[in-house]
């Protein structure tokens, strides 16, 4: 992870992924395209923002932004850049709807080694590895038959739902905002890039904690990554 200055003509390559599930190209300056709802990225589901609303295909041609900031031949220190392996550990809150499992089940999910499925994308990502059982109800009106079903909620980034009882999923950036499945959990705000980074077979964890804890290390993040602004400045 360093700063690099390319001119024009020059070609970047890539070796193949050493650590995690993808990598990022950070350009000075960014990539200039009309702001949407106050972003510059792209929402591919809906053909929203960014590069004409799609991902970039052989032959395009983006400008580049005017403020940009970074010093040629700086690097991040080893100790600033994130390990993934084969197991990761995602802290959670319990909750919205965590109250529809049986406590035996609520201890099962954070028990559990989950396993990442294929369906893994900025959508969301889909688990396997046991079964979760829902406290037996009579549905509310506009719930649905199904037992993970409840009146609609809004789903915050990172929250988990298990339709069926089976193969939960962390609803992540590109996911929709609302529904009608409860949601047992919220991977808090962190730890969120460690999920995007974990592959299809890879092994997951789901560990509890408390408000407080999330904070904190939303604080430590953000901290984490003034160290990382600060090393590559001038």
């Amino acid at each position: 992870m360093g700063v690099t200055r390319a001119g024009a003509g020059d070609v970047l390559s890539f070796d193949f992924l050493k650590s995690g599930a993808r990598a990022y190209l950070a350009i000075a300056g960014g990539i200039d395209v009309p702001l949407v709802m106050d972003s510059r990225s792209t929402y591919t589901l809906c053909g929203m923002g960014g590069f004409e609303g799609r991902g970039l295909q052989q032959g395009d041609e983006v400008a580049v932004g005017s403020d940009g900031d970074g010093t040629p031949g700086r690097s991040v220190p080893a100790e600033l850049i994130p390990a993934y392996g084969r197991e990761t550990e995602l802290r959670v809150m319990i909750g919205l709807s965590s109250y529809r499992l049986t406590e035996d089940s609520l201890a099962e999910f954070l028990e559990t080694t989950w396993t990442v499925t294929p369906d893994a994308n900025r959508v969301g990502y889909r688990y396997r590895g046991g079964e979760l059982r829902f406290e037996e109800r009579t549905p509310p009106h506009g719930a649905g038959s199904d037992p993970a079903n409840v009146t609609d909620i809004g789903y915050p980034i990172g929250s988990i739902q298990v339709p069926g009882g089976v193969e939960p999923i962390a609803l992540l950036n590109d996911a929709v905002t609302g529904g009608g499945y409860a949601t047992i959990a919220t991977i808090i705000s962190a730890d969120l890039d460690r999920a995007g980074q974990s592959k299809t077979n890879e092994q997951t964890r789901f560990v509890e904690v408390d408000l407080d804890a999330a904070l904190a290390a939303r604080h430590e993040r953000a901290q984490l990554l003034a160290r990382i602004a600060e090393a590559v400045s001038a």
